[in-house]
Order: C-alpha cells, then structure tokens, then sequence
C-alpha cells in the first residue's frame, strides 16, 4: 500500500529531473533551481533537504496538479479502485465488501454524512480530508526540521510568483496561525528569514520592497493593514482573530453590572480583526503546529443523547481555528491552506491530507537532529526512588558532557521534567547535593514553571541564545517543550511518571535532538520505567516509530560549519571572454522604424457607488447602498508628450531617442501628445520590427574574487566579525572534511592555506594534493603566497571563480576548479583533480580544442571552458589537470612543484 505522500514524492521525482517544466509559469523553475548553489554537488544554497522536498511538492501540488482538493488528488495519483481505497485506508474487509457491492464513491459519501459508519471503522481522519471545500495540505516534518522557514519560503516564493505573473493564480497575502503565544513568538524567525538566498535577485528586489510583515499585539483593536491590499504577513495566535465567544472569568456569584457588555467588545474586536484579514485578496492560510486545530475536537465528539441514550456524532466541537478558515473561504478567494505539523497521524490513524512527511528518524539520517544510538538509558528505578534517579542522572551527565560544547561555545544543558512543583521541590536537595559532590556550584541551576516571575522566564529564555548564560542544569515543571528551541540542550530526564496528555513526555524527552552545524555529539535520554511505555505509546501514536528505532538511527549525513579566515582575499586579474547580445542589423542599416496609432479603448472612468444611513432593527446605524445610485466619473487619461513618450520606449528597447520619437511623429504628428495607454502596444510593435538578436562574445577585463564574504553569514564573535556558511555532505565523506588542526602542521597550513576551514573535499586525492603542497611548501624554496581549495564553494554568491560551458541540454552550466595556487610575480595555477576515468574525455576534448574543434563530452567541455581562460592570460594564470591513479599523476605532480619553485 502506497500513502499519498510516498505517491507525490515519486512524482515530484519525475519532475525535478524534468527540470520543473512549467509551460504556463515557468518563472518556477528559475525559482527551485536558484535554491541549489551547484547542480552537480547538489548543495543547497539555505534551504535544508527536508525543506527543499517540501517546497517542491507544494509547488508541484500547485502548477502542476493545480491545487486540487485533497479527493482530487487522490484521484489523480491513484486512477485504479483499489489503489486508491487502499491509499485512504479503506481496508477493512466489511469496507472492502461494501466497494465491492456499491463503489467507492458510495463508499465516501457515506464517509461524509454516516456518523456511525466512521466511528465503527475509525474514519474520522478521512472524514476530515474529504469534506474541506477548499484546498488544504499538511507538510508533517519533524521537530527541529525547520518548518517556520519553510513556511516563510513557500511565502517568499508565491509573493514572487504573483509579481512575475500578476495575472496568474498565485497567492498575495498569508495569515498564519500559531497556537499560542510560545509558538507565536517563535514564529518571529520570520523576520529574520535572509530570503534574497530564497529568491533570484532579481526577483528579491521587488519581494523585499512590498512584504509588510504584522506580528499581532495583546490590545490592539485592529489589525495594521490597509484593507484590501498585497502582499501582507499577518502572524497571529489563534485567539486573536478566532471565531468565538469569549469567556469571562466570574466566581459564579457576582452579576455584572453591564451584563454583557465586555462580551460583545471582545466579540467585536475579534470580528473587527477576522473583517481586516477577509478583505486581503489571493490569500493563503498557514496554521503552524497544525496539530493543535486536529484531533477528536476538530472533528467532533461521540456522546449520549440525553432522551435516547444512544451515542451521536456532535460536530459542534469544532476547533476554532478551523472554523474560522471556512469563514475565510467564504468571505474571501482562499487559494490554498498549508498546515505544518510534527506528525501525520492522528490516534495512530494516518490522516490523509498528509503530502510531505519527514519523521524523527530521517531527521537524524540527515544530521538534522542529534543522533540517539545507544543513548536512550531507561533507569530501572520506581518513582519511590527518585533521589537515586536524579543523582544517577547527574553522575552519568556530568562524566559524559560536561566538557562538551557547540561551536559558538556553548556548553551542554540538561533539562529535568517534574510532573509538579511539589515534586521539583521535594528532589532539588538531592540535585544540589549531587552537584556539590562534583565539585559544582547551585548557580548552574535553574528552577522555571508556570508560576515563574518575568525575571526567571527571561532567564530561561536567554539559555537557549546565549551561549555564555552560566545555567546549565534545568528544573523544569510544564515548562521547555513545544516551541522551546535550545540547541545546547543535549540531554533529557523524565523524572518520575510524568502526564501523558498532549504529547507531554514525547515533547520533553525529544527536546534534546535540534542539531547545529558542527556539533559531533549524541543526546541523551534518561526515563524510568513507567515514562518509558508512555513515550512508546506517543512515539507509535505521533510518528509511527518506536524507541528501539531510535536507539539504532545514526547519521548518514552531516552538517558542518564553514568560517571563511581571508575574507579580503585579493581577486584574481584576467581577461575573460563574456557572452553578450546584440541586434543582427548594425544601427543604420535596419529599416526605419514604423509605428501605427493602436486601436486600444480608453480605460473606464471612476465608478462612484451611493450609500445611505439607515437604522436597523436592533437600533444601530448602517450604510446601505442605494439602488440605481451608482455612477460613473468620465476621467481623462493621463498623456505624455511626444519626447516623454520616446524616451520611456527608448529606454525599455534599448533604441536611440531620436529614431523613436521620428517614429511617433510619423505617426502622431509633431508637437501631439500620447495616451498613457497606448505604451503597450506601441512597444509591442517595437518588439515585431527590432526584436533580432545574435550572441557575440567581447573580451573584458575582470576581477575574479576567489571568496566574496557577502555571501556568508555575518555575526559577531569577541567583538570581532566573523562569516560563516552551513554546508551538508554524506557522513561517509566526513573524513574528507579537514581543519587546519589536521594536517602536520595547523600554524603552517593556516598561514599558506584554508582561507575557510574546513575544507569540504569531494575526494581522497584532493585531500592528498593539499597535503603534498604544504610538505612543498615547506621544504622547497619558493614565493608563493598560497595554495587554496576552491572546490568546495561554488555558490555564486560566495565565489567569482567558475567557468561556464554550454552543455548538451542546450543550458550554460558553471563550473569551478579544486585548487587555485598564487605566486608573488601574479602568475596562478589553477589545479583540478579528476578521475582518471575522465582521461581520455579530457584529453580529447583538448586536442580538439587545438584543432579548434568543439568539445564532445561533459568533463571535456569543463576543462575547455577553463583552458579559454589560459589561452586569453598566457602570462598570468595556467590551468592543469592532475588524474588521480595513473603514471600522468607523477608527471602532474613534477609541473605543480615546478610551478612551486618558478621555473
């Protein structure tokens, strides 16, 4: 049986390696390829794996699917009966029986209406997928995946599409839900999201000059928008906005004095807020921690009927929230609801709408999160025993990750979980004492609940920002779970049996797992026996998996970070040929241009609607519109002189004033002024007359930057800058991934070499010319100023250094070489190492190139490319290729030591 999302990721296969065809937008493509740096190494340019899938599919699910309902889209990757019975989960054989007798589309309709059916069957999942009136996705990744960031790049990405194609179906303003104000204050990373690594930039420029981002405050009575405008975010907790009737809080004994009145204000503002964002056109409605608005409330509940004693389905019981999208779907054109989650079931049943699911599991394979392997310690100890679990608890955290640290410094937290404050309380003497015993101090710890003041809150929440906060031991009572995003957390302790509503003891014991880039080491995590069957029971229920999977997941890839040491590295100076366009007719020898005055109506005046107050029956006032008092306001449209006119049109078609404005003179007449909306068509008939191109290259003069630190990350780290990228290889290459501290000599090659580190080698005999170049280094006499990997950045935005080529399938494709060395006379040898089965490619290619021949094979073509740049900068740089395994690699090596030494 195959779920939806395994069917959609086998299509959204198919299409990337059609490279995202689109006929109708095919802005998108330009798009999801912008979010890969290189197309060969396939390294994401921002965007996590996981993430990237899930942007991919939506968008597949959007353009090429055209935003089907959830029904729809099961019909259209399951076309066969049983296939697509089995895909909904209608496997019960009484079902089977049924489809067999009456069809399936009998079968889903009872679905719909026949409350007794779903629950005797388990169906209301199902039930949910098939009776939205509207297009609605859940993209399930786990914790620490990232899905805030996806949901700002699926905004991102749509605001630009709707740019590029005003016209089109694309999405012009968001409003995303957050649950509660933890969550709606995480949401803030929304802000923060560097979506020119999102966006082409030439597509980022107008992205960034119309986004207006709202973040909801407690008082506001209003929403700041203006009222039927583009390109909104609106970022709200769910009781912002919702559709309800607000509770106020009474002892039951006291009558209010204006009875009703603090209702009906509550009532209103919520109405005035939900009327702002139902004025907003083209919207998309992104609820995070989608699991809060699933679940047997949103559905409905089974209870008794008072008269007959029989169970009823109420379907009154439904969550807010999505009442309040149907509301939207009614008042406004809703395109499409996205609703991220951890999760694709719900009480172990799969739901349905699930198109993306990326599990714990996967997250750990990716390096995404902490591994786990044999890090699960269950402590056969009773909750009677709980002072010899906490001090085991410390004992086994304080030998093991003490000294442990991140990157930025950071040292290891762990977080104990108490099911109260009486419990907290009770066994803090025996943390203390466990501590003492090792010689720590109580100003490691901290005590947050519930009932903390601001002081104690704000420092809890600096200790997962600030790598110098002094707490590193978390007493922790309903606090530190969903939403709380501290990565120097690596262990958790379930101490005594803990609440198993709400995902509880799941949320606590995964809160060690988010990984940062560079962090080596495992988490940890201590349950005693009775929080061990409750974490089983929520690991099958929210993620299908077991902790005896997750005890033996390990990394197949990894993250690390790279810090670029020369960002003022000086560019390389050469000559390079660049392709340009230019018209095939040299100016004077194209016919004179003509133009004709377009046959295009005028646009419609100003339409003025008449309105009256009226008083309505229960005493308020109204507007109301009056019949027939609508008008129209004749508006002349706006015209330009002649001179404007040429010089708007020179200007977008590259022509010279002159032969313009002669043209509309021609047509015009001298001296007469032009509507503003003939421009289109006038410039349409430029396009039919001057629209013949041809390719011509011009040899230029330019500055190569071997690193541009604009494209890392900048922050600040003892008061000094520092630029850093994130880079995600398989963890079978790590040992490929080198410091400075891993050679001979860290002072050595630091000085000659690793402008960044580490070097993220793709290869074992890259790793080995780096090696064999430093020894030269040190043991020959020479003036060079250093020998540097280039290889392992290739993102335009970090590097000048790359070659383009015109490969088979008709594209220019970039290529950048391994090595690049820089003697003190400005002469450079740029290194590639290659595999020798690339010789005889490489070598014929080559020798055609001698015989001014083109190039037939890929390797060929890239060392081609290059080679041009030699023939152009005979003095200044020389290009070489070094295979790896042949007699050629000692030949190669005796030109790079003779470079080296300068003869």
């Amino acid at each position: 049986m195959s779920y939806l999302y395994q069917a959609l990721a086998e299509r959204v296969a198919t299409w990337r390696a059609a490279n995202y065809s689109c006929d109708h937008y095919p802005a998108i493509r330009e798009i999801l390829e912008f979010a890969t740096e290189d197309g060969e190494a396939a390294q994401l340019r921002y965007l996590r794996r996981a993430q990237f899938r899930a942007l991919e599919t939506y968008w597949y699910l959007r353009l090429v699917l055209e935003t089907p309902r959830i029904p729809e889209v099961y019909a259209k990757l399951f076309p066969k009966p049983k296939d697509r019975r089995e895909a909904m989960g209608l496997t019960h054989p009484d079902i089977v029986s049924f489809i067999a007798d009456e069809g399936l589309e009998s079968c889903l309709e009872r679905v719909r209406s026949d409350n007794a059916f779903v629950r005797q069957y388990a169906l209301e999942s199902l039930r949910e997928s098939l009776t939205l009136d509207y297009a609605s996705y859940i993209l399930a990744l786990a914790m620490g995946a990232g899905k805030t960031i996806l949901m700002g790049s699926i905004v991102a990405t749509e605001f630009a599409m709707a740019m590029e194609y005003p016209d089109g179906p694309f999405v012009q303003n968001a409003l995303i839900f957050a649950p509660g104000k933890t969550i709606l204050s995480a949401l803030r990373e929304l802000s923060d999201v560097p979506y020119d690594k999102l966006l082409p930039p030439r597509m980022h420029k107008p992205f960034a000059a119309s986004l207006k981002l709202t973040f909801t405050r407690d008082g506001d009575k209003q929403i700041p928008i203006v009222w039927g405008s583009s390109f909104n975010v609106i970022v709200t907790n769910t009781e912002k906005i919702r559709i309800q009737k607000p509770n106020l809080r009474s002892n039951g004994k006291q009558i209010p004095l204006f009875a009703g009145t603090k209702v009906e204000e509550q009532t209103e503002l919520a109405n005035l807020r939900l009327q702002a964002v139902a004025s907003l056109p083209h919207l998309a409605v992104f609820s995070d921690e989608a699991h809060h608005t699933y679940g047997q409330k949103l559905l409905g509940k089974w209870e008794k009927d008072k008269e007959t004693g029989e169970l009823v389905f109420k379907d009154d019981g439904i969550k807010k929230v999505r009442r309040t999208i149907d509301y939207l779907a009614e008042e406004t054109n809703l395109i499409v609801v996205i609703n991220a989650t951890g999760t694709p079931y719900f009480e172990r049943q799969p739901l349905r709408d699930v198109v993306v699911w990326y599990g714990l599991g996967e997250g750990i394979r990716d390096g995404v999160l902490k591994e786990l392997a044999r890090n699960i310690k269950v402590l056969d100890l009773g909750d009677g025993e709980a002072d010899t679990l906490v001090s085991k608890v410390i004992e086994d955290f304080v030998r093991d990750y003490w000294a442990v640290s991140l990157p930025n410094g950071a040292p290891a937290r762990l977080a104990l979980y108490f099911p109260n404050i009486e419990t907290r309380d009770e066994l803090r003497g025996a943390v203390e004492s466990a501590l003492a015993l090792r010689g720590i101090g109580t100003d490691t710890l901290l005590a947050v609940d519930g009932k903390s003041n601001e002081a104690t809150r704000r420092q809890f929440e600096a200790v997962a920002r600030n790598p110098d906060a002094p707490e590193r031991v978390l007493l922790l009572v309903n606090m530190g779970t969903e939403g709380w995003n501290c990565p120097s957390l690596f262990a958790t302790a379930l101490v005594r049996k803990l609440a198993n509503s709400n995902n509880f003891v799941l949320q606590a014991a995964t809160r060690c797992l988010r990984q940062v880039p560079g962090n080596k080491h495992p988490a940890r995590v201590y349950l005693t026996d009775s929080n061990r069957k409750t974490l089983e029971s929520q690991l099958a229920e929210t993620y299908g998996t077991s902790l005896k999977d997750l005890n033996a997941q390990q990394a197949e890839r990894v993250e690390r970070e790279i810090v670029l040491h020369r960002p003022n590295l000086p560019p390389l100076l050469i000559k390079k040929r660049v392709l340009r366009y230019r018209r095939k007719a040299e100016p004077g020898t194209a016919a004179p241009l003509h133009l004709t005055v377009p046959d295009v109506a005028a646009p419609a005046g100003v339409s003025i609607e008449t309105l009256t107050p009226v008083q309505t029956a229960s005493g308020k006032t109204a507007l109301q519109k009056v019949d027939g008092g609508d008008d129209v306001l004749p508006a002349p449209p706006p015209e330009l002189d002649s001179y404007a006119a040429a010089a708007e049109l020179a200007a977008n078609y590259h022509l010279p004033t002159a032969e313009v404005l002669a043209a509309l003179r021609r047509a015009y007449g001298a001296g007469a002024d032009i509507p503003d909306y003939h421009l289109d068509a006038l410039g349409q008939q430029i396009e039919a007359q001057r629209s013949d191109y041809e390719e011509h290259f011009e040899e230029i003069d330019v500055a190569i930057a071997l690193v541009k630190a604009e494209g890392f990350e900048r922050s600040e780290r003892g008061g000094q800058p520092v630029y850093t990228a994130r880079i995600s290889f398989a963890k079978e290459r790590e040992p490929l991934y080198l410091m400075a501290r891993d050679t001979p000599d860290a002072a050595h090659a630091l000085a000659n070499s690793f402008h960044y580190e580490g070097y993220n080698f793709d290869s074992g005999p890259e790793a080995e010319f780096l090696q064999w170049a430093l020894a030269q280094l040190q043991g020959e006499a020479h003036q060079i100023e250093g020998v540097w990997f280039t290889g392992g950045i290739t993102d335009p935005a970090k590097t000048d250094l790359y070659a383009e080529y015109l490969g088979d399938d008709g594209r220019w494709h970039r290529y950048t070489p391994d090595f690049v060395l820089r003697r003190a006379d400005g002469k450079h040898l740029v290194v590639e190492i290659k595999r020798d089965s690339y010789s005889p490619d490489i070598q014929g290619d080559l020798d055609r190139l001698a015989r001014g021949e083109a190039a037939q094979t890929k390797e060929g073509q890239k060392a081609v490319a290059l080679k041009a740049w030699e023939g152009l900068n005979p003095d200044t740089l020389a290009y070489h290729v070094m295979f790896a395994d042949t007699d050629i690699k000692a030949e190669g090596y005796a030109k790079v030591r003779d470079f080296i030494r300068g003869t």
